[in-house]
């Protein structure tokens, strides 16, 4: 499929699947874990501190990934997560857990910066969106499973265990990026000066229309993040994961059938679609009060994320430079952190924990969806020589 790097992709894929099954599987049930801590007017927070520090990490993350290669990424953003997982059953207090809530996002800021510039270095251009389709659909596949699989061991083994879980399934991935051949062909030993960082290393300028986008989009991930799991409480789900199961579902088979769409019909006009059907999605989210109206709406946002995520990242590998890619995906994921950020933070202001609070939170949803929207259109008609 895409010639000797064919087995690496792979191998990487199901390592990347491994490593978003573990912290998402413990997701559903931290707004539970804070609120016993004495936290509930905190839950916000779980989210905002994962993606501040994961945001941090990505200028570092993609600077040295592009001198000391993909791989060495990787393996430090594996390891800090096995660390973390280990340590939340220690949690005596909500300080403690939310510091280690801030350390977890390291990992999150190492290993998909890595593996995500290895990735672009496989992909042939002509095959671009279809490979980021199967790339993502991983990515998704991890969330969605991870999220569907949290609550049900919870239930039957407890939040300690749960943790355990977490940790076990990192260690599994790690083992197979060990098997993951190193794409980056002039690697530099680790010096300190590599730690040094400027703007240059912060943002690749190529790929800021593709980050602007992404970030207006991953607002609505944040804010579903935070009270999904309370609507699925709201409406008598016992299954607080319920919303990613289907959102998983969906988007992997919306991406059996658009994963060449953006090769054929150009990176922008893609995300349009896409993004018509988030904001379409965020209002029925945040609208639904039965299982059936909450269970369209998560199709939805499957659909609507299954076509914006990979274009964005094919869009992404366009643009970026052949030798900053690791820094154009640092960029991206900064960019994904803050979206991320910004609405989980948002709930904070228009959510106090009651149901009829909810539609509130999912408006600056999509706000910020129609804001991104409105920038493509401009995009298109003003550039209209970019893919």
């Amino acid at each position: 499929m895409f010639g000797e790097n064919t087995k690496n992709f792979w191998i990487l894929s199901c390592a990347m699947f491994l490593f978003m099954t573990s912290f998402n599987l413990i997701l559903p049930e931290l707004n539970t874990f804070i609120t016993e801590l004495g936290g509930g007017n905190q839950k916000g927070l779980i989210i905002t501190l994962f993606t501040i520090s994961a945001a941090i990490s990505r200028p570092f993350s993609g600077k040295l990934s592009d001198t000391i290669g993909r791989k060495k990424v990787m393996i430090i953003g594996i390891i800090v997560c096995f660390i973390v997982s280990l340590l939340y059953p220690l949690s005596f207090s909500i300080w403690f857990f939310l510091i280690l809530r801030f350390l977890h996002g390291f990992s999150a800021g190492f290993l998909p910066t890595g593996a995500t510039a290895l990735v672009t270095d496989i992909l042939p251009k002509e095959s671009r969106g279809r490979g980021m389709g199967i790339w993502g659909t991983f990515i998704s596949l991890g969330i969605g499973v991870g999220q569907s699989m949290g609550d049900w061991l919870f239930r039957l083994y407890g939040m300690d265990n749960l943790f355990i879980f977490a940790a076990i399934i990192s260690l599994v991935a790690a083992l197979l990026i060990a098997y993951v051949k190193e794409t980056l062909e002039v690697q530099q030993k680790f010096k300190l000066h590599h730690l040094s960082i400027t703007v240059h290393d912060v943002f690749e300028p190529s790929v800021l229309p593709a980050a602007f986008v992404m970030f207006l989009t991953a607002s609505c991930s944040g804010i579903i993040f935070v009270l999904t799991p309370d609507i699925s409480d709201y409406l008598g789900i016992n299954n607080k994961g319920w919303f990613f199961g289907i959102y998983v579902i969906s988007t992997i088979v919306i991406r059996l059938f658009t994963s060449s769409l953006s090769d054929k019909i150009g990176r922008r006009k893609t995300l349009l679609i896409g993004v018509f059907l988030l904001i379409a999605s965020m209002f029925l989210i945040g609208t639904a009060h039965n299982l059936t109206a909450y269970t369209t709406a998560a199709v939805l946002f499957g659909v609507a994320t299954g076509i914006t995520s990979p274009t964005l990242f094919a869009w992404t590998a366009d643009l970026s430079h052949k030798d900053r890619r690791g820094v154009g995906s640092g960029t991206m994921f900064i960019a994904l952190e803050l979206g991320i950020m910004l609405g989980s933070i948002s709930t904070i202001f228009t959510y106090n924990n009651h149901f009829e609070t909810i539609y509130i939170g999912f408006s600056f949803g999509i706000l910020m969806a129609v804001l991104a929207a409105t920038y493509l259109i401009w995009h298109l008609s003003k550039r209209k020589s970019l893919t």
